[in-house]
């Protein structure tokens, strides 16, 4: 049976069954009557409301679905529909229990989901369990398709056509209960959710099936459709208890509005024969007085649904409505000024059916009263904004309109029109197009069918024409806004429609109308026209309004289509075939200044552009107006030189250009005769009055006028022609026109209209083509290019002029032809590229520069606009000048940035236009050939400099980016390929390249030389030229990586060379000891262009690469087999490659040079095996030597450096071996004495033997190092006697250190003493045993003090000489060695100098002569401008620190007694230098604030400053730890007079690094104790260079971590009186970093210190930072407890007490209180302030007493005793105490008595 819902309005709550399912469910029982208001789980007893449902089910087999209040949320129950509900109920699946279920929530988006699982369940669960659930969806779905929620409403009908999908024909019996929601669910105002709904009803009926469906449904639908439109209110659709007001009225609105269009639909589906059943639904529906007022609904949406259900019942039941008229008529025609935009269009669409339909509908409404009044008030209004959708209803509605009510009817249209036109002129209609685009063509339409209907009614076509059409005309020509609307076009159609009525009508009668009726349009106006241009003032808007106008009204055809088609293909296109020659009517494209305006052709009449022919009826009327109009003008320009007048005649002119006008336009003066002109000339002006017109008048206008007007005089010009027979005519004229008659300016406007227009150029192509144009232009350029600098062109806009006249002459229009004759462009070409050549002649004139940017602009708009062709010889040498000039910087050229970037633009325009050349190869450009000579030449053999370098590189750049874009793919490596140089030429640039690079190779002992290759010459570091070489593998690398954009292909290895070329200018420039800026400013340039080996490799072949370089490295060796080694430790390629190329070992014997260098180059990376092989090579080469070959390469030098170079790495493991090679040296000793360079003249020494001595001395450093086996005592007499005597030659040969083999051998030898010195120093006890018995004795008595009393006076004489050496400088390089060496120094040994005498008179000094004079000697080192040295004289200082103070304290007693507080001096040679040091550290850090870190680059001058500073500091604060604690009071004091100590806290703290961890932490994230600067100790290293970076950073928090150790009290002071900034930096750094490791030392201190005190006891707990001190004396115990701050040592040491007995409490806080201020104010550790608090607390028990201004035995600061007595009452005061006293109080009276103090 059907599941159709019974309504009730009553119900107070959803129906629910008694299925176990519905007991659980709470909100189903929230709203159930009785007590029992929430039941338990498991109560299966429903309440009475269920009860009773239940009843219902069983009486009538149905449970009612309440449609009242059952639509709130909790009443989507899952509800049993059918009798026998609990069978049924088991029969459906239980997860679908479950989502129905759900679908009873309130909750939306529980909803939501769960009718989105139900979609999903109906399509994954098989057929027959989803139809177990279609007796129970009907119910879900009516209500649940009404849902607030437009996203449940949409998922609904998505689930709803899975289901249908599924069960296909089984819904059949469910049908009628759904279709009423269904179709309403189709007309949804949620688009998406209707769209949804009908989607599922087309998957349920095939479009034929559709009407059948509804027409089986129709009585339910109409039943449930009338209830909602009829019965239902907001409150019975949803409950007023749980909804709120405002949703439950727009769910009524929503319902209403669904019930509305789903009658409408309903009807339309339904065949007519359906419709008859039906009518007495409807007409129990429209007998509702509800229903009517739908059509006054508040709410839109409901009005538009109830028109549009109206329209559909007046188009399906006529009948019915005509029984309501008296209700249809009000309800819809008095509802016509209804504005609203979604109402409006259902509306009209309604009162045209209504019209229609209702015949009689005018009885039942006052027409003139109710309907009119409205409808004038909206069309007066504008439409009110809906112009656009109401006025094309306007036609009908007036044409449906029956006479009897428009009468009088005159009247009626009247007002209409007026009305219509009244509503343009509002705000709303007039900003927007398509609203005044309606109100036009609503008016057009009107006026049409109004003279349509009332033809030949005088006063009807007066008014229409009379008092509308020309009245609506003329407010159009005064509104410029207006005139671009499509008003002209409309009243052009208007006219052709009545003159094509007028041709084709057969009643003679209607003819004469309709001629009359034009007849009266054209008088009126050309009355209005005329009057518009007559006025003195003519307004700009209406002149060009008229013109506008009349140039519509000559096209025959202007309807609004034709002319957006013809509009649309009036375009001047380059490829338009130019007009056949001699045609007479040239087609042309709209004018400048003459939008949308036509005309043009010859011959007495008017003729036009179109092929089509004008009506009669048009033709002579415009004519005439056309005439007058031109007469008026022509008066206006004659008297007033009117420019509006000017411009309209242009414009009319271009479209009616005639023989006819012409004469009007020359009036009187066509008679004259041309005088002074060629007879050809003068006859054709006889014969046409446009050429007299142009002579007589239109020359003087066009040279006369200013730029603005002058395009309207050119127009003219062009309508002048276009009326001449021919193009000889035409050419005749404007040749004469060009030679004498136009000046420049005109010239260039007429050009520019050719230009700009195909037809235009038509008409003058033989002109422009013609010698007189040619030869004019070609002597413009020669003057413009010619003239000196002194007599420039002295108009600037004059000159700009001609120059842009030459630029748009060089410029190709049509068909890639130029504008000009190809042989006068050729000429100009030249005289432009003579310019450029001169530039450089000219550079320094004031105005060379406007010149040469014309030549640009011209140059580049001929390129520019080239189409095709090959470029001319004179365009390719022009290229070429222009290339150079963008290749040459800016010191030679003197070209300013925007002229280079102007002449760069224009180059690239012209090489682009010839590589896009189809036939351009390499051999047939002139300017290719010729650009790669001119390259070669100037990486070759001019001089260059970086800028000049990179300005080449750039612009090569640039073009070998366009050369790129070729289609010849051989043209870019033929390029490259010309460009480079042959073998010989690189090896003439690789030979002219400064040797210096051997420097460092030499001294590192990466290559060995026997030969002196070079002398040591800086000279050619002043210049900034670069070396060809590094100029010409720039440029070629540059050329080859823009190439890798496109394959190419390189012939013999170009490419590898090119690589090979690069890594030997890479490489030199990296060898460079000190290269110079532009060395490393080339290498930083390189970078920056990506010009890098990396680069290059990926685009070669890696393999051939490595095959050239071993080839040339074999061969010549020196840097190529330094390039090997570098790419090795790059990682640029593996060790793996390089394998093939070393395989066979035998094959580098005998030995070159080459096969030298390379094998030592490739020793790093060999394996121990591989080694051992070259070793093995070489070891029988050490035997049977005569004493020549000892010395050669392929001697035992040469394999002594082989074997030097495998022990470097360590990698010879036989000790024996090493043995045997060293006495194999010690018999050469034995055989070849004066091989040995010992104590000799190394001048007469032979370079070869020299370098033999430096491998021998490389061989025995290494053997120190890496050979454990013991020794005889005569191989090490011979190792340390040979070291000496090497030595002594050394130190003797100072004079010969410029030679770089002499250097090297200083440099090793003192390697050999380091190495020595070295091996002592580290000897154990453990390993003396395996040493000669005096081996160690001889060493520190003999050859220890040799070596320093040698080099000690070495090093004061090399620092003395040159006080400005870079470490890194080669005649430097001795330092480094000699400076290590020399830090193995002793103390006795420094004592024991023999330097000579260095004192200063003023220097305050306790120390002896010696000891002075070593301190003069070493401290100036300090700030010597060589690190070496600074760490050298640093640690030799060092030594001597311990031993200064002593020599103070033995002269104590002569300080302290002054009145004054005491102070002393640290040494003053120390002092002196960092008075120096401190005003340097000025000029570098002062500036800076404090906090912000200042990086040092290593190895600067400011390194050496800082370094110097830093280490100077050191040394004081090493003294300072040295000194006793009175001391240290006196030097304190000293340091903080000068303030010494305040500015180098400042400088720490711009020189320390923000976060001091150590390198390695980054690592070792685990530990939980990072490492850092303060933790770690600095190793001041010479040799070490790898930490440089770190090197100042970690020695500034060394000597910070120092100060705050030893100088504590100092810094404290330093920070209490800092500023906050400065003071919050320094707290918060300090206690980050350095406090726990303060803090933990000292604590330390206290628990490993050996001090012992007599009667006081100290332990220390590290975890809490304390320290216990307890003190005994007799019976008297006192115990403190010392707590160091989270900041120590900034924050104050806090003392607290422990046990006390014996001792008065305020003696007790006296002494915490002393305790207290020790350890704040004195400089030392926690133990010397308890040392210091028990010897005042001795001395108190002794009887001392206190001094009575500071309460202390010992004075806290100088640890001096009370000795100051007044003589009044003898108490005594410390001496500084008291000059406290008296300084602060300004009095000298005893603090005690008030006596005068003496």
């Amino acid at each position: 049976m059907s599941p159709l819902p019974a309504r009730g309005t009553g119900s107070c709550g959803p129906a629910v069954s008694t299925s176990p399912l519905q007991t659980e469910t709470p909100a189903a029982t929230a709203t159930m009557g009785g007590k029992n208001k929430q039941r338990t789980k498991g109560n299966l007893r429903p309440s009475n409301s269920g009860r009773a449902a239940e009843l219902l089910a069983k009486e009538q087999g149905t449970v009612p679905g309440f449609i009242g209040f059952g639509t709130s949320h909790s009443d989507l129950g899952y509800v049993p529909a059918i009798q026998g509900a609990e069978d049924i109920d088991s029969l459906v699946d239980s997860d679908f229990r479950m989502v129905l279920r759900k679908l009873s929530k309130k909750d939306v988006t529980t909803k939501l989901k769960a009718m989105q699982e139900f979609g999903t369940m109906c399509t994954e669960r098989d057929t027959e369990a989803v139809k177990g659930v279609l007796p129970y969806w009907p119910r879900i779905f009516c209500k649940i398709s009404l849902d607030h929620d437009r996203r449940v409403r949409e998922a609904t009908q998505q689930a709803f056509e899975k289901l249908i999908l599924k069960v296909k024909k089984h819904l059949a019996p469910y049908l009628k209960s759904v279709m009423g929601y269904w179709l309403m669910a189709q007309c949804d105002t949620y688009p998406p959710a209707a769209t949804a709904a009908k989607d599922a009803f087309e998957a349920a009926f095939p479009p034929s099936k559709q009407p059948e469906a509804i027409v089986f449904c129709k009585e339910e639908i109409t039943t449930v459709l009338q209830d909602h439109l009829l019965k239902e209110t907001p409150d019975t659709l949803s409950d007023p208890q749980t909804v709120p007001e405002e949703e439950r009225e727009a769910k009524f609105h929503r319902v209403v509005t669904c019930s509305l269009l789903a009658l409408k639909r309903l009807l339309c589906f339904l065949p007519n024969n359906e419709l008859d059943s039906l009518e007495e639904k409807f007409r129990s529906l429209l007998s509702q007085n509800k229903f009517w007022k739908y059509g006054k609904h508040s709410v839109p949406q409901v009005r538009s649904a109830y028109f549009e259900l109206v329209s559909a019942l007046c188009q399906h039941v006529p009948q019915v409505m005509k029984e309501e008229a008296a209700k249809v008529s009000p309800s819809v025609l008095l509802s016509i000024d209804d504005s609203d935009p979604v109402v409006c269009p259902a509306l009209w669409e309604a009162v045209l059916y209504t019209l229609t339909t209702v015949e009689d509908c005018w009885f039942h409404v006052n027409a003139k009263k109710s309907v009119f009044p409205k409808l004038t008030a909206m069309i007066r209004d504008g439409g009110r904004g809906l112009a656009a959708v109401i006025y094309p209803y306007l036609l009908p509605f007036i044409s449906k309109l029956p006479q009897s009510i428009t009468e009088p009817k005159l009247d009626f249209f009247k007002n209409f029109l007026t009305s219509l036109v009244t509503g343009l002129s509002t705000e709303r209609t007039r900003s927007s197009s398509a609203e005044c685009s309606a109100v036009i063509a609503a008016f057009f339409e009107c006026l049409r069918f109004i003279m349509q209907q009332n033809l030949g009614e005088e006063e009807m076509v007066q008014m229409l024409i009379g008092e509308q059409l020309i009245p609506f005309i003329d407010i159009v020509l005064k509104d410029s806004g207006l005139q671009h609307g499509p008003l002209f076009n409309h009243l052009a159609d208007t006219l052709s429609s009545w003159e094509a009525k007028a041709d084709v009508e057969q009643d003679a009668e209607t003819v004469y109308n309709l001629e009359k009726v034009l007849l009266s349009f054209w008088e009126r106006l050309s009355e209005i026209c005329i009057e518009k241009i007559s006025e003195p003032e003519a307004d700009v808007k209406s002149v060009l309004g008229v013109s506008n106008l009349v140039g519509i009204l000559q096209k025959p055809e202007s309807s609004l289509k034709s002319n957006r088609k013809r509009n649309g293909k009036v375009r001047f296109v380059i490829d338009t075939p130019e007009a056949p020659k001699g045609s007479e009517k040239c087609v042309s494209s709209e004018g400048e200044n003459s939008e949308g305006s036509e005309g043009g052709g010859t011959g007495s009449s008017l003729s036009y552009k179109s092929s089509d022919v004008v009506s009669p009826l048009r033709k002579k009327p415009l004519e005439d107006l056309v005439c007058k109009l031109a007469e008026v003008s022509i008066s206006f320009v004659n008297e007033q030189k009117s420019e509006q007048h000017l411009q309209f005649l242009s414009t009319l002119l271009d479209s009616f250009s005639s023989g006819q006008v012409f004469k009007i336009l020359l009036g009187d003066k066509q008679k004259n005769i041309v005088k002074a002109k060629p007879l050809e000339i003068t006859k054709l002006a006889e014969k046409n009055p446009a050429v007299q017109f142009l002579y007589h008048k239109l020359i003087g206008w066009l040279n006369d006028s200013q730029k603005e007007d002058g395009g309207f005089l050119v127009d003219i010009l062009y309508s002048a022609l276009r009326c001449c027979d021919s193009d000889v005519e035409r050419k005749e004229v404007l040749d004469d026109l060009t030679q004498e008659d136009l000046k420049w300016s005109s010239l260039l406007r007429v050009i520019e209209k050719a230009c700009s227009s195909s037809d235009k150029h038509a008409l003058v192509t033989p002109w422009l083509k013609g010698s007189i144009l040619g030869e004019k232009l070609v002597a413009l350029a020669d003057c413009l290019c010619g003239k000196d600098l002194e007599s420039t062109i002295s108009s600037e806009c004059h000159s700009s002029e001609q120059w842009t006249l030459l630029r748009l002459a060089l410029s190709q229009h049509l068909k890639n032809d130029y504008l000009i004759g190809e042989v006068y462009v050729a000429r100009i070409i030249v005289k432009l590229h003579e310019t450029l050549s001169k530039t450089k002649d000219f550079s320094e004139a004031a105005d060379s520069d406007s010149s040469v940017s014309f030549v640009c602009d011209v140059i580049h708009s001929f390129f520019s606009s080239a189409g095709g062709g090959l470029l001319t010889p004179a365009s390719e040498d022009l290229l070429l000048t222009l290339f150079q000039l963008c290749a040459q910087s800016k010191e030679r050229t003197h070209l300013p940035d925007f002229l280079i970037c102007k002449l760069k633009n224009t180059l690239l325009s012209g090489v682009n236009l010839l590589v896009h050349q189809t036939a351009s190869t390499y051999e047939q450009s002139t300017f290719l050939r010729l650009s790669v000579l001119w390259l070669k030449d100037q990486v070759q053999s001019s001089v260059l400099d970086n800028e000049s370098l990179q300005v080449l590189l750039s612009a090569v750049g640039d073009l070998l980016s366009t050369l790129v874009e070729s289609e010849d793919t051989s043209l870019l490596g033929v390029y490259i390929g010309s460009v480079m140089p042959s073998d010989s030429e690189w090896e003439k640039m690789r030979q002219s390249l400064p040797v210096q690079w051997l420097h460092r190779p030499l001294l590192e002992g990466r290559l060995s030389l026997n030969y002196e290759c070079f002398k040591t010459d800086f000279k050619d570091q002043d210049t900034k030229t670069l070396p060809n070489h590094l100029c010409t593998s720039s440029l070629l690398s540059k050329m080859i990586l823009i190439a890798q954009k496109k394959e190419i292909v390189l012939e013999n290895d170009v490419l590898e060379k090119i690589c090979a070329e690069l890594l030997y200018s890479l490489q030199w420039c990296e060898e460079l000891d000190n290269p110079p800026s532009f060395l490393s400013g080339f290498c930083e340039m390189l970078q920056k262009m990506n010009i890098t080996y990396s680069n290059l490799s990926v685009l070669g072949n890696t393999s051939s690469l490595l095959q050239l370089l071993f080839d040339r490295s074999r061969k010549n060796g020196t840097l190529w087999s330094l390039i090997i080694a570098k790419l090795i430790l790059s990682r640029s390629i593996s060790s793996d490659e390089v394998k093939p190329y070393y395989k066979r070992k035998e094959s580098f014997f005998p030995l070159t040079e080459g096969n030298l260098h390379t094998i030592q180059s490739l020793c790093p990376f060999l394996s121990k095996e591989e080694k051992k092989e070259f070793s093995a090579q070489c070891i029988p080469a050490f035997l049977g030597w005569t004493k020549e070959d000892l010395c050669s390469i392929n001697g035992a030098f040469g394999h002594l450096a082989i074997f030097n170079s495998c022990l470097q790495t360590r990698s010879i493991d036989d000790k024996q071996l090493l043995h045997g090679i060293l006495k194999i040296i010690t018999s050469w000793r034995k055989q070849h004495e004066d091989i040995f360079l010992f104590s000799c003249n190394l001048s007469e020494a032979s370079p070869e033997v020299l370098g033999l001595n430096i491998e021998i001395m490389r061989f025995l450093s290494l053997f120190l190092k890496y050979c454990s086996y013991p020794l005889a005592e005569s191989e090490w007499d011979f190792i340390m006697c040979s070291m000496l005597a090497w030595l002594e030659t050394a130190s003797e040969n100072q004079a010969l250190y410029c030679v770089p083999l002499v250097q090297l051998f200083a440099c090793v030898s003192f390697d050999l003493a380091c190495d020595l010195s070295a091996f002592f120093d580290s000897i154990t006890p453990d390993t003396v045993d395996n040493l000669p018995v005096n081996l160690i004795s001889e060493w520190k008595e003999f050859f220890s003090k040799g070596i320093h009393g040698l080099l000690l006076p070495l090093l004061v004489n090399a620092t003395g000489e040159d006080k400005d050496l870079s470490e890194t400088s080669f005649q430097n390089a001795v330092l480094k060695p000699m400076c290590e060496t020399l830090t193995y120094i002793s103390k006795d040994q420094l004592l024991s100098h023999k330097l000579p005498k260095r004192l200063v008179a003023s220097q305050k000094t306790n120390l002896p002569e010696h000891l002075q004079t070593l301190l003069n000697t070493l401290t100036p080192l300090l700030l010597f401008r060589a690190r070496p040295v600074q760490i050298a004289a640093y640690h030799m200082l060092y030594k001597l620190m311990a031993e200064l103070p002593q020599h103070d304290q033995d002269n104590l007693k002569s300080y302290g007694d002054e009145e004054e507080e005491p102070a002393l001096s640290p040494p003053a040679a120390l002092m002196s230098l960092l008075s120096t040091q401190e005003e340097l550290l000025e000029n570098v850090l002062g500036c800076v604030p404090v906090g912000q870190i200042v990086p040092i680059k290593p190895l600067s001058e400011d390194f050496c400053y800082v370094l110097g500073y830093l280490l100077t500091w050191k040394l004081i604060l090493t003294f300072f730890k040295a000194a006793s604690s009175q001391l240290r009071a006196l030097y304190s004091m000293y340091l903080r007079k000068t303030k010494s100590l305040n500015k180098l806290l400042y400088h720490l703290f711009r020189l320390m690094p923000e976060n001091p961890t150590y390198g390695e932490t980054a690592i070792e994230v685990s530990n939980k104790d990072p490492k850092t600067f303060f933790t770690e100790e600095l190793q001041l290293s010479i040799r070490e260079t790898a930490t440089l970076p770190y090197h100042i950073p970690h020695l500034a928090c060394s000597v910070y971590h120092m100060t705050l150790k030893d100088l504590p009290a100092m810094v404290r002071l330093w920070w209490n009186s800092s500023e906050k900034r400065v003071f919050n930096i320094v707290d918060r750094f300090t206690s980050k970093y350095v406090s726990s490791v303060l803090s933990f030392q000292e604590i330390s201190s206290v628990q490993t210190s050996t001090q012992l005190f007599n009667g006081m006891t100290v332990k220390a707990r590290a975890t809490t930072r304390e320290v216990m001190a307890t003190y005994t004396i007799e019976d008297i115990v006192i115990e403190l407890i010392i707590q160091l701050p989270s900041n120590y040592p900034l924050g104050s040491i806090t003392v607290e007490s422990g046990k006390r007995v014996g001792v008065a409490v305020q003696q007790w806080r006296n002494w915490m209180l002393q305790l207290s201020t020790y350890l704040t104010h004195q400089n030392g550790s926690i133990m010397d302030g308890l040392a210091l608090w028990k010897n005042n607390v001795d001395k108190r028990f002794e009887g001392v007493e206190d001094c009575m201004i500071c309460f202390s035995v010992i004075h806290g600061f100088n640890y001096s005793l009370p000795k100051k007595a007044c003589r009044t009452c003898k108490k005594k005061f410390h001496s500084a105490c008291l000059y406290k006293w008296f300084t602060s109080s300004n009095k000298s009276t005893c603090p005690l008595c008030r006596e005068t103090f003496f």
